[in-house]
């Protein structure tokens, strides 16, 4: 697709509709040097990752417009087409195993076997020891059925279940306009200070994050290639809390830029 080509027919659908950029910006909380970095197809004004095919499909949805169609043209004039054997697979958490192996709980079963077998002859040894007016103890050997017996009386518990491992946390945090921005990670603050538009911040955490900010609309969060938003609207404050837990529940669902 020639330069120029998608940014011309975006900019033109939003013209036919009488949509003026301020509007649109509004409608779909799209800061305006965005949608201008779009229509003039300067890419380098874009923020990375999933962040522009967002764009382009909450831009799509508004006008009443094919988002597959424009995304396919998005891509074709970004040089970025992505096939669907390129999406990342599912990662699944492997199972950790929750019983004892056949072969140990036998060897457990013997050794029971062994040491009640050893204090039976003891006993009886002892028995026939303090007993010198008694005809002499014979000592009996348990037979293949007492064995048996033995053998199935002994209980068995298995191990419990290893709690399922907690997946590694990458967030990255895009600012689409100036805002106050505060990261906990794992119960540790680790970024509170303003940032500017465009910046773009990554962090690192073993179970949770917590993100507060001044201006909830001005924020793009990503969670280990998952968009999130902030539980605000407007220029409002607001916080969003992220573990392992909600990558486990989502794993496999839809995602909203």
């Amino acid at each position: 697709m020639a330069k120029g080509t998608f940014g011309e027919r975006l900019k033109r659908e939003r013209e036919l509709r009488e949509v003026s950029t301020d509007e649109i910006c509004s409608a779909t909380r799209i800061a305006p040097k965005f949608l201008e970095a779009l229509e003039n197809e300067e890419w380098e004004k874009l923020p990375g990752g999933v962040f522009g095919r967002g764009f382009v499909r909450t831009i799509a949805r508004y006008l009443g417009l094919s988002e597959e169609n424009l995304l396919s043209e998005y891509d074709l004039a970004r040089g970025e087409v992505i096939t669907a054997s390129a999406q990342r697979p599912e990662e699944r958490i492997p199972s950790t195993p929750k019983w004892v192996p056949a072969t140990a709980l036998l060897v457990v079963i013997v050794v029971i076997l062994a040491l009640i077998l050893g204090g039976r002859y003891a006993w009886r040894q002892h028995a026939a020891r303090t007993a010198p007016n008694k005809s002499s103890a014979i000592v009996s050997i348990p037979s293949t059925a007492e064995t048996r017996n033995l053998s199935l009386s002994v209980p068995t518990t298995p191990l419990a279940a290893e709690s399922e491992p907690n997946i590694p946390l990458d967030l990255s945090i895009v600012a689409s306009a100036p805002t106050q921005v505060r990261v906990v990670a794992d119960g540790t603050v680790v970024h509170d200070a303003a940032i500017s538009a465009g910046a773009n911040l990554h962090f690192s955490a073993t179970d949770r994050f917590e993100v507060t900010a001044s201006r909830a609309s001005a924020l793009l969060l990503q969670l280990n290639g998952r968009p999130d938003t902030l539980a605000a609207t407007g220029g409002s404050s607001g916080t969003i809390s992220l573990t392992s837990i909600d990558l486990r529940q989502a794993a496999g669902g839809p995602t909203h830029p």
